[in-house]
């Protein structure tokens, strides 16, 4: 029987707070920060579902579309929505959370992240088990995107 795991399994999000030295010269939070964040979570992510090693394969649709800025309170959220044979996709959002909990999304990245055997080779992950009717357009909505990122590879 081949292993799987459920999206849930695998959920994860970090807060941090925008502090000085996270801002670039315009005040905002500086977009390499937020960029390394958000892989940081993404690999948390995919070790989460594979219980192995990850690397970073491939970032699409990175949109930054708010700035987050001295103070805010960022927070960063992923799960798989996708998965191969050696590498699985991951949704990235980033929001800003206000004094009430209220979020709003200032970026949202796909992750393709690949998981490592002992000797950081390629190896299988665990099939996706999709529960609700969003998972299952997460999936469908990743194919789609795997298939652009296949037609436009060099």
């Amino acid at each position: 029987m081949t292993e799987s795991r459920k999206v849930s399994e695998s959920v994860s999000e970090t807060v941090h707070m925008v502090r000085p030295n996270h801002l670039n010269a315009a005040g905002r939070l500086f977009g390499g920060i937020l960029m390394q964040w958000m892989d940081e979570l993404a690999g948390l992510v995919a070790k989460r579902h594979t219980r192995k090693n990850v690397i970073t394969a491939s970032v699409d649709n990175l949109s930054f579309l708010r700035g987050a800025y001295q103070k805010d309170v960022v927070v960063i959220t992923g799960k798989v929505t996708y998965v191969g044979n050696t590498s699985m996709e991951v949704k990235v959002d980033s929001c800003v959370e206000d004094l009430d909990r209220n979020r709003t999304l200032i970026n949202r990245a796909y992750f393709t992240m690949v998981a490592l055997d002992e000797n950081d080779h390629p190896t299988r992950v665990p099939r996706l088990e999709l529960e609700t009717e969003e998972e299952k357009e997460e999936w469908r909505n990743a194919e789609k995107r795997r298939e652009m990122r296949k037609h436009y590879r060099l």
